[in-house]
């Protein structure tokens, strides 16, 4: 290279940048592509996207192998920085691009036929997709507060679209609408809090923003400008997760979003910003801790009791579920608290990471449910309308039995690791209220949850008609129903996993040890 040129990027930048670079051409190809296609062909769109999601894959996966490798020369690799410091390429990072790119593609499975149905089978739905896994992916791996906000805008404006997607529905055409603008309204003061953190410290790279704040709030630890950013920015963060009292949009975006995007929006979406919301609690925010956890106390209380009690009454299965969701929220950020205390441990954080992993299978599962009741002339979405489902889809109705039983929380599906470690984390850092109030709400959410199955096993159905199932729901469901059983009766490898992405290493040993 000639004296003087500064080489911004380099190879190994472009390789980390390439599950994201494959998305974006599989969301453009599809897009040029759609023009072409004659109506017919357009269930093609959803087959490329897939495939997408697959080359996407196998990029994580080489970059997954490349600490593989270096763990087996003894080299202890925290993680690869690239595009100048911006982006952070680590365990976690890894962990969630699993997350998103799974979501994903059991979304596009689920909403082939669902399309067809709606009369709205257009390319531009995936290619929306891929492009909210390439913003949830930036906020998973950036470590500048910039390309944290640029990929949360990417997901959101992608999401936004997705939930007026049915555009002659007025519902959808209201939850997006309601969905914008208080999404636009949290994004503006999400950015005014990044902006006082970028005022107060210099910089916008998260270690560098966590040690200066650290110095900062040693001299002034009741500095009223570092207080509004911490309240600011962490109202923005909230407002993504669907916390109380952020939580207005959830239920009207989940009700009138087409049911694969609601589906969608409460695994993928909800873990992208869980993963922004840790990246910033845990390297920029840290120093402010004896601050915040307080206020994460409250706000989850609050989550857990708004929610459970709100799911209580309601009698439309999408908005059930994202009081449901909402509640679950409220759980996951007690494994925060736990994992800021005083006798902080790593228990609450990874009980997260395996919360989110297993919601991301049984949720997606419980919509694909509801989205197969879906026809012409029925919309699907009311508890009536799953009514008596044993005596027109057997198979379907145990799917949904367990979906909810795991969601519940009920041993020996996934859902139980998910509470079980968030649980445990409460009792080893001392917090015991937390822990007895967060047990009874989860008999909260037994009962709403066995008001579906109730309808489903205890009513006669109100149509005799038998369901029928489109090959990409048939593997949806078979996706779905597998992983809630495996990996609520084998954790070792998924727990492992979780371990790993957050550098905690533990030998091969038997369950009893591992749990520890």
């Amino acid at each position: 290279m000639p004296a003087g040129v500064v080489q911004y990027f380099t190879k190994g930048d472009y390789l980390l940048a390439l599950p994201m670079t494959l998305l974006t051409l599989f969301a453009l190809g599809i897009l040029v592509i759609d023009l072409m296609l004659p109506q017919e062909w357009k269930v093609a769109n959803a087959w490329t996207a897939l495939i997408g999601v697959g080359f996407s894959a196998a990029a994580v996966m080489k970059i997954h192998h490349a600490y593989r490798v270096s763990e087996l020369r003894g080299e202890h690799v925290l993680g690869y920085s690239g595009f100048m410091g911006s982006v952070m390429m680590d365990r976690f990072a890894i962990y969630f691009f699993y997350l998103f790119l799974a979501g994903a593609a059991v979304a596009v499975l689920m909403s082939v036929k669902y399309l067809e149905i709606e009369r709205e089978q257009h390319g531009e739905f995936y290619a929306l997709i891929l492009f909210s896994v390439v913003g949830m992916m930036c906020m998973a791996c950036g470590y500048d507060i910039v390309l944290i906000f640029i990929g949360l805008e990417l997901m959101a404006i992608s999401t936004y679209v997705l939930v007026g997607f049915l555009r002659s529905d007025r519902r959808s055409n209201e939850a997006a609408l309601k969905y914008l603008l208080l999404g636009a309204f949290s994004s503006g003061i999400f950015a005014y809090g990044l902006s006082l953190l970028y005022g107060l410290t210099g910089s916008t790279n998260l270690q560098q923003i966590g040690s200066d704040l650290q110095r900062h709030m040693t001299a002034n630890p009741r500095d009223p400008v570092a207080i509004l950013a911490l309240v600011t920015t962490a109202a923005g963060l909230l407002f993504k997760v669907a916390a109380i009292p952020f939580h207005q949009w959830a239920p009207d975006a989940y009700e009138g979003a087409p049911t694969s995007v609601t589906g969608f929006m409460s695994v993928a979406v909800k873990a992208a910003a869980w993963a922004m919301l840790l990246r910033i609690f845990l390297w920029a925010l840290y120093p402010m801790r004896p601050l915040y956890v307080p206020m994460l106390v409250f706000v989850s209380v609050a989550t857990m009791t708004g929610a459970n009690l709100a799911a209580l009454t309601q009698d439309n299965l999408k908005r059930l579920l994202a009081y449901s969701s909402i509640a679950h929220v409220g759980y996951m950020l007690l494994g925060l608290i736990a994992g800021n205390s005083q006798n902080a441990n790593f228990t609450g954080i990874k009980g997260i990471l395996v919360y989110l992993l297993v919601y991301t299978f049984m949720n997606l599962g419980a919509f694909a449910v509801v989205t197969s009741l879906r026809r012409r002339e029925v919309i699907g979405d009311e508890i009536d309308d799953i009514a008596g489902l044993m005596a027109r889809a057997p198979v379907e109705t145990v799917l949904m039995l367990l979906f909810l039983l795991s969601l519940a929380g009920i041993p020996p599906l996934a859902g139980f690791w998910g509470k079980y470690f968030i649980f445990l984390s409460l009792i080893e850092s001392g917090h015991y209220v937390l822990a007895s109030v967060a047990v009874l709400y989860a008999v909260f959410g037994l009962y709403y949850y066995m008001r579906i199955a109730s309808a489903m096993l205890m009513r006669a159905p109100a149509d005799d008609r038998r369901l029928s199932l489109s090959p990409g729901m048939v593997a949806a469901l078979a996706i779905t129903g597998t992983a809630t059983v495996v990996i609520g009766i084998f954790p070792e490898s998924f727990l492992r996993m979780a371990n790993w992405s957050l550098d905690v290493l533990q030998p091969a040993t038997p369950i009893a040890q591992l749990l520890r």
